[in-house]
């Protein structure tokens, strides 16, 4: 019997903030209900992570202003899903139905805040190891951290050349420092023309041409924080572009309040 192995076609990135106050009651709508109404038990949706940024890991994000968070302080919880790649455009019209039949029923949760929330399709990964984790298992590894970075290449700059650039450059250069097990690279994936959800999904995240990257780490990425900053000077550095929002995040701990006092 030949091997069919699953094949990531898109990932959702969602990064949001629950009302100050509203901690603790959005934790658990989120994942008591949310996270699993409103997308894992969706076609195609097959795996997926939640993470969060205290006040301690926001404030070592950089720079300090860009198009994905107005502030350093906005975005708390990130939740990032892997959607089947032949079941994403019938993963696309489950969610927005689904969505829309949740909040209609009085499941959703007004007291929360889209920072950032788009779709990106995948572009390629560079791995520290020879026979690394594969990117469609990425989120039951467990990694121990993740660093999104958003980058924007220079102006003049074709964007798949950029994306080159920085593949073969900074970041096998980042991925033999030891710290970072995965870099993955993304592009936008736009919505579809018919989408509607009942609340605004945040900033547009920059120009079209961004890269996103989601770098896996098997701790937390505060002890090599460093190397994130030595990364996007050297992202700088040979011409591919510019590094518009780097965050590090660590998982929540699932079933617990853990980290809700600890976010601003």
């Amino acid at each position: 019997m030949a091997l069919t192995p699953v094949k990531l076609g898109y990932s959702l990135f969602t990064l949001v903030d629950p009302t100050r106050g509203h901690e603790v009651d959005y934790n658990r709508w989120y994942e008591r209900d949310h996270r699993y109404s409103g997308c894992m038990v969706g076609p195609g949706w097959f795996t997926g992570s939640r993470w969060v940024a205290t006040k301690a890991l926001k404030d070592l994000r950089f720079p300090e202003i860009g198009p994905v968070a107005t502030k350093t302080e906005d975005g708390s919880y990130l939740a990032t899903y892997w959607v089947h790649e032949p079941d994403a455009e019938i993963a696309d019209a489950w969610a927005q139905k689904q969505v829309g039949e949740l909040y209609a029923a009085g499941r959703g949760f007004a007291e929360r805040e889209h920072v950032h929330t788009a779709q990106y399709l995948p572009d390629s990964t560079v791995s520290a190891q020879e026979d690394g984790v594969p990117l469609e298992l990425a989120h039951d590894h467990h990694y121990g951290g993740l660093v999104t970075v958003m980058i924007e290449p220079a102006e003049g700059v074709d964007r798949a050349a950029a994306l080159e650039t920085i593949d073969n450059g900074p970041a096998k250069k980042l991925v033999g420092n030891g710290a970072v097990d995965l870099i993955s690279s993304w592009r936008m994936k736009p919505w579809p023309s018919d989408h509607k959800v009942p609340m605004k999904m945040g900033n547009d995240g920059g120009t079209a041409d961004r890269i996103l990257q989601m770098l896996f780490l098997e701790e937390s990425p505060v002890d090599s924080w460093q190397q994130i900053i030595d990364y996007a000077a050297d992202i700088a550095a040979s011409g591919a572009g510019t590094v518009t929002f780097a965050s590090p995040f660590i998982p929540t701990v699932v079933g617990t309040d853990k980290y809700t006092d600890e976010l601003w």
